[in-house]
């Protein structure tokens, strides 16, 4: 067994080393040979140390160099160092993190990170949360406590009773509303499409003057940090309409929420204290290795209603918190773990120059696109940059050309009415010199492309 782990860290170290040598998109003859792992199923066991040589082999040069400095294709970081050690060593203790009274270190772990977020967000002090796999179950998570208490303030026991026969829930959301709000709304049995639209402004902003008068049982949901433009609805503004109502207000912060922390970029966010429920994710700025998402709620006691399981095998009365009652999962690895190193190692101090760092950085692409005459879309406020380079045909040409180059990779997005290329820098790993090695490949691609040198 040593000796198979030592290969394997020692082939994770080599990967990563070289990811700022080597292109961010694999090639294609990478890419050519990944049917070698489609093998028929064994019939026998094999040699350990083959299957990883295999993994390594195919696997490691056909990946997109996610884990460096140089993707901004979507809102993803890289991994900290600590936090990627805590995970390899959390994985060798193999827990499964479900009762406070089997794996009381993990547990206490995770509820002092879970303290450590309110207290970094500026969350109400003794707000519940879970960790989760990302986002998606996060804002699921979060709004299946929202579920339990409007409709319980309805006379309506929706664990018991599900939601057939149940009072009306009326699901107002943003036109631009991440789709992972939309899928979790769908699970809870609200419906995707049975939800109430508000208009946006021209960056992305639930317009608040929009908001349909509210009665009965009512959630709502915002957003901050849009996809595409990183811009935040107005939550205070919100929250004085669902506060007359008496509606639960959810925030959707998948990475938009971190703002919270940075004091130049707090008021982006402002009123988010006020809200019932939050959903974020620690993979994209706190830079945790896949998975992590984070869902916190005000009232615990509504998060454990909605999410806790009984069974008699299970020893679930204790003192302490029981993780399980709080997540949708039974069986769970230390999520929690991650975090906890990530932000132990990190402190308050290193949170906030790693967010303030890469919205740096977004800004500095920003002015280099335009001052090169390109169309950048909207206000750059957070990490987030689309830009234009002409009609759609011409903007995805250059796209490609900029994925082809591997320098560095961007995505295509759509967005009020514009095919752009996005660009998102989230990574702790990220220097200024990426920044203008990566703006200089743009550039070049883009007017390579104009010129018709690249088809």
């Amino acid at each position: 067994m040593r000796t198979l782990l030592e290969d394997s860290a020692q082939r994770a170290i080599h990967y990563l080393e070289g990811l700022d040598a080597r292109s961010v998109a694999p090639s294609a003859a990478a890419v050519a040979v990944v049917d070698r792992l489609a093998t028929p199923s064994p019939s026998g066991p094999s040699d350990p140390r083959e299957t990883l040589a295999l993994l390594d082999e195919i696997g490691s040069p056909a990946s997109v160099a996610m884990a460096g400095p140089r993707f901004f294709g979507f809102v993803i970081g890289g991994s900290l160092p600590v936090a990627l050690a805590a995970n390899w060593l959390a994985t060798a203790w193999d827990q499964n993190t479900a009762l406070h009274a089997v794996t009381p270190a993990l547990a206490v772990m995770e509820q002092t990170a879970l303290r450590w977020l309110v207290q970094l967000f500026g969350l109400p002090a003794g707000s519940g949360g879970a960790f989760v796999t990302g986002a998606t179950v996060a804002n699921f998570t979060a709004l299946a406590a929202a579920r339990h208490t409007v409709l319980e303030r309805a006379g309506w026991d929706v664990e018991a009773d599900g939601m057939f026969g149940a009072p009306p829930v009326t699901v107002i959301v943003s036109e631009e509303a991440h789709p992972s709000v939309t899928k979790a709304l769908g699970m809870l049995g609200f419906g995707r499409t049975r939800v109430t639209k508000v208009p946006v402004d021209a960056q992305g902003r639930m317009r608040a003057d929009k908001l349909p008068k509210m009665s009965g049982p009512t959630l709502v949901c915002v957003q901050v940090g849009n996809v595409n433009t990183g811009s935040c609805d107005p939550v205070a503004e919100v929250a004085r309409a669902t506060r007359d109502a008496g509606a639960w207000l959810h925030v959707d912060g998948a990475f938009g929420l971190w703002a919270a922390a940075v004091p130049s970029r707090a008021h982006l966010v402002e009123g988010i204290a006020l809200a019932d429920s939050w959903a974020t994710d620690a993979h994209k700025w706190l830079n945790t290795p896949y998975d992590s998402g984070i869902a916190i709620v005000r009232d615990p006691h509504a998060l454990q209603a909605a999410m806790a399981i009984t069974a008699a095998y299970l020893p679930t009365e204790s003192p302490f918190r029981n993780p399980a009652d709080f997540t949708p999962e039974l069986s769970r690895r230390a999520r929690g773990v991650d975090v906890w190193a990530a932000l132990r190692q990190q402190g308050r101090d290193g949170v906030v120059e790693l967010i303030d760092r890469t919205c740096r950085h977004a800004t500095r692409f920003a002015e280099g696109l335009r001052a090169a005459g390109h169309d950048v879309l909207h206000d750059v406020v957070l990490n987030q940059v689309l830009v234009s380079f002409g009609d759609a045909d011409m903007t995805q040409r250059v796209i490609h050309a900029v994925q082809e180059d591997g320098t560095c990779w961007c995505g295509v997005t759509q967005w009020q009415g514009h095919t752009a290329m996005r660009i998102s820098v989230s990574s702790w790993a990220t220097t200024e010199d990426d920044v203008e090695l990566s703006l200089a490949a743009i550039l070049n691609a883009a007017h390579q492309v104009q010129k018709g040198a690249v088809i």
